[in-house]
């Protein structure tokens, strides 16, 4: 039978073992799953390796920085990675092996190459583009259209976040009294709860869709190492493919996250977003002050030349009736002169005939005097029925005339009246007062209509019409800006 020995026996002498075995300390690549930090400043982690291909755990061991070497590594690491010593990460750390009989196997970690880490998020960072592109979503918020007047704003931030408060102050005390309507969606902007705490928020306003023109992740200010969630790639994925333009001010200038490679629109601070949806509504405004010119301008000169064409149109009417009418009287007096003429021929030869046998056949002078008498009143009786037809003939053709003319007249005038109202109508539409009541304001001074701040006397005081009546202020402050994306040199954040 072999030796029998305790459990401590054992155990101390894997501990002398591995003492033996590993004198000195160890350079070791590791991916922290788990970090720790207790009261007493001791940091606890616990150290993986994973199978590049399928991603299955392949080793695990716990690990140890003792509170006087971690006050030291981990501000070392963190500045010169710009990163959080964090769950997710790839180090490179050299380690003491160590066994407890009482705890078993664990890693003392003695230093930390930073180098290596940078190495490593970049290589996952390029990863995660990579993805990106190969599943076709990298650009496709980017060909979102962005609303003309893009008013209706989804914020993702942190309530408290100052970023947050300098974007509401610059959305309502825009120097052009525009009016935004903003609703915040709060979410942990930095830490382990960020990515799942944004995604959450981007999932509440995707049900909300038709309410909003556009959505703002705003962050503010804050070290490089709090944006690492923004390098995330199921966060990068959501806002690529989301369904309204994303616009990003995360509030940092040297780096872009991949979050905001993939926006709609990238802005330094929270304060050059608020900027961007202001310069797009002034925009529109221009716009609009443009169209209401050019539609008033177009609504006089349809107006004149309609007009122009109502008195030609007339005096033409009036000229081809008259030629029609004189033609047709010139007609019928010809027909009336044939009429006549043939008569008096007919009567005349009959004359004749009855002289020249007056002498041969006295016997029937009666008969034939009657049967002359007969002819002559049948053919008076035709002339009169000729006469007659050939006045109403005529009448009907002046009659259908002067209704095709009355039938064109009223077309002509009831088409001339349609374009007059529906130009009314556009000039209505585009009335001032109309736009006014829509939300919008306009500014004078000195009884001239503000369009820029350029033009503004600081001494004199503003004149603000709304819809319902004006207020009159003094002016603090003028800031200002370019009508771009971005803010001028000097813009406040």
């Amino acid at each position: 039978m072999n030796e029998k020995m305790s459990l401590l026996e054992l155990n101390n002498r894997i501990r002398d073992a591995l003492q033996g075995a590993f004198p000195e300390t160890l350079w070791v690549v590791a991916e922290i799953s788990e970090i720790k930090v207790n009261r007493t400043g001791h940091c606890y982690l616990e150290l993986v390796e994973k199978d590049d291909v399928t991603d299955e755990l392949t080793a695990r061991a716990r690990a140890t920085i003792w509170s006087y070497t971690f006050r030291m590594l981990r501000p070392y690491f963190e500045t010169t990675t710009g990163q959080p010593l964090a769950e997710g990460i790839k180090i490179l750390v050299q380690v003491s092996v160590e066994y407890h009989p009482g705890y078993g196997l664990s890693l003392n970690i003695k230093d930390i190459d930073p180098t290596y880490t940078l190495g490593d998020l970049a290589l996952r960072r390029r990863e995660i583009i990579r993805r990106l592109e190969e599943a076709g979503v990298f650009h496709m918020n980017q060909e979102l259209p962005l609303p003309l007047v893009p008013q209706r704003i989804a914020v993702i931030s942190s309530a408290t976040a100052a970023g947050y408060q300098d974007f509401t102050d610059q959305l309502e005390n825009n120097a052009y009294g525009f009016r935004f309507e903003v609703r915040l969606f709060e979410a942990f902007m930095q830490g382990s709860e960020a990515v799942p705490s944004i995604l959450d928020a981007l999932d509440r306003i995707f049900h909300e869709e038709a309410a909003f023109d556009a959505v703002a992740i705003l962050r503010g200010g804050g070290s490089q190492a709090d944006l690492s969630c923004f390098d995330h790639f199921d966060l990068a994925f959501a806002v690529a493919q989301f369904p309204l333009p994303v616009i990003t001010g995360i509030g940092h200038e040297k780096d872009e996250t991949i979050v905001d490679l993939v926006a709609h629109t990238r802005q330094k601070t929270p304060t050059a977003v608020a900027e961007f949806f202001i310069a797009g509504v002034l925009r529109f405004s221009e716009q609009l002050e443009a169209l209401e010119k050019a539609v008033a301008e177009r609504s006089r000169e349809i107006l004149s030349a309609a007009g122009e064409e109502i008195e030609e149109t007339t005096e033409r009417l009036h000229t081809a009736f008259d030629r029609y009418t004189r033609l047709s009287e010139m007609s019928l007096r010809k027909a009336v002169q044939r009429l006549f003429s043939g008569s008096g021929r007919l009567l005349s030869r009959e004359a004749q005939q009855l002289h020249q046998r007056q002498f041969r056949l006295p016997g029937r002078v009666q008969g034939l005097l009657r049967r002359q008498e007969q002819l002559l009143e049948n053919a008076g009786k035709e002339l009169h029925h000729a006469l007659r037809r050939t006045r109403e003939k005529e009448k009907a053709r002046i009659l259908n005339l002067s209704v095709t003319l009355r039938r064109s007249v009223r077309h002509i005038v009831e088409r001339n009246n349609t374009l007059l109202d529906n130009a009314e109508k556009s000039s209505r539409l585009l009335d001032p007062r109309n736009v006014l009541l829509r939300g919008f304001t306009i500014s004078r001074q000195k009884g001239i209509t503000i369009r820029s701040s350029a033009g503004i006397d600081p001494t004199a005081p503003l004149t603000t019409r709304f819809a319902d009546g004006t207020t009159e202020s003094k002016i603090i402050k003028t800031t200002r800006y370019d009508n771009q994306k971005t803010l001028l040199p000097g813009g406040d954040e």
